[in-house]
């Protein structure tokens, strides 16, 4: 009977070892094939941590075609264009389409806008950013320089965001970002999902200032594209 016991529990420990590591090489960041940056006058950065585990920019895809950006990650990644500037009251939107929910990952990865973007492509880069999954969640983050939280350790769900009918199926997500004196806010097909006390998001390990450069963000392993990247003054 103890030999039994013995074989029947290491059995569920190799079990769940097998288990443990197949969602960990899912999650781990594919290097794209061919990948980089066909854009003239766009450059990006991928997170610190994704470089630390010997990731690298050409490891994640940004092309354009017909006025549309395509991005396939690959290490989580932003990307923008020094022209793109935005300062005092604004507004920052664009729309993103996963054409393939999930197709490069065993579970959704976000994309959306980054704002307030100053130091960029160095050590010290601040941005805050607001992103929708495929689920009909969302998360806003930022970097100051280090990683900083805005809604919990999760995504948070909300009705106004679209959700895939099922994995390898399309869905688009409208996103804006907007800023006034004395608050920052997220939108998402319409739907303020996020606003936040500028005194909340300015300051020590956040953003220096909301007035910036701002641009696109994509977690890893993911694929989609973005249309109609621009800003409007308030």
């Amino acid at each position: 009977m103890y030999r039994a016991f013995l074989s029947a529990l290491i059995v569920t420990v190799v079990s769940v070892a097998i288990a443990v590591n197949h969602v960990k090489a899912q999650d781990e960041s594919q290097a794209v094939t061919d990948g980089g940056i066909s854009v003239p006058g766009w450059r990006g950065q991928i997170d610190a941590q994704e470089a630390e585990r010997g990731q690298a920019l050409e490891n994640a895809l940004f092309s354009e075609e017909d006025g549309v950006f395509h991005v396939t990650t690959g290490p989580a990644v932003v990307y923008w264009n020094t022209e793109n500037t935005a300062s005092g009251h604004y507004t920052v939107m664009a729309t993103f389409t996963e054409p393939e929910f999930m197709i490069l990952s065993n579970h959704p990865h976000p994309y959306g806008i980054f704002i307030g973007g100053n130091d960029m492509g160095k050590d010290r880069q601040s941005l805050l950013y607001c992103a929708a999954y495929g689920n009909g969640s969302f998360i806003v983050r930022g970097f100051g320089p280090a990683p900083f939280r805005m809604n919990g350790r999760r995504s948070e769900p909300n009705d106004a965001i679209n959700k895939a009918a099922e994995t390898g199926k399309p869905v688009t997500q409208e996103i804006a970002m907007s800023v006034t004196d004395d608050k920052v806010e997220c939108a998402i097909n319409g739907t303020v999902v996020a606003s936040y006390a500028t005194s909340d998001i300015v300051g020590e390990n956040k953003l220096k200032s909301t007035d910036g450069i701002y641009g696109i963000r994509f977690g890893h392993n993911t694929a989609g594209s973005v249309s109609g990247l621009h800003v409007m003054k308030q």
